[in-house]
């Protein structure tokens, strides 16, 4: 999505798919869907606003991963070598919310993939990743 919006009197151009995605989320730590579920349902009251329940609807529809011991895994899998190195938070939260199958639609998915790692390497976090999620319980 691109758009353009003023920030501190500069005018700045915004685009997800080349990681321009302005200056409140230059040092942000993403968090992927799966994630924001458990927080959710950790904070989850009775007597909660529209928002709220909207989110929950949201997350829990679009949820990737139920276990919460899996998410864990999920988030080390990021953490590694050479993933963190390479790729972004933002990357790597998208690549967990799609969990995409090939190299190839993650790549077309997400476009700022392209020429930051190669598709043997993205394939097999690829498949680390689709390995944790068949085996949840």
């Amino acid at each position: 999505m691109s758009g353009v919006r003023p920030h501190r009197g500069v005018i700045e151009d915004e685009d997800a798919s080349t990681l321009k995605l302005g200056a409140d989320f230059q040092d942000a730590h993403c968090l992927f869907v799966s994630e924001v579920k458990i927080l959710l349902d950790a904070t989850q009251r009775p007597n909660t606003s529209e928002v709220y329940q909207k989110s929950l609807n949201y997350v829990t529809q679009f949820n990737r991963f139920t276990n919460p011991d899996v998410v864990r895994e999920v988030r080390a899998g990021m953490n590694e070598e050479p993933i963190h190195s390479l790729l972004t938070g933002f990357e790597t939260a998208q690549l967990a919310n799609l969990c995409c199958e090939e190299a190839e639609e993650a790549k077309a998915l997400i476009p700022s993939l392209a020429n930051k790692i190669d598709d043997e390497t993205l394939q097999n976090f690829l498949n680390q990743t689709l390995d944790l999620k068949k085996f949840q319980t």
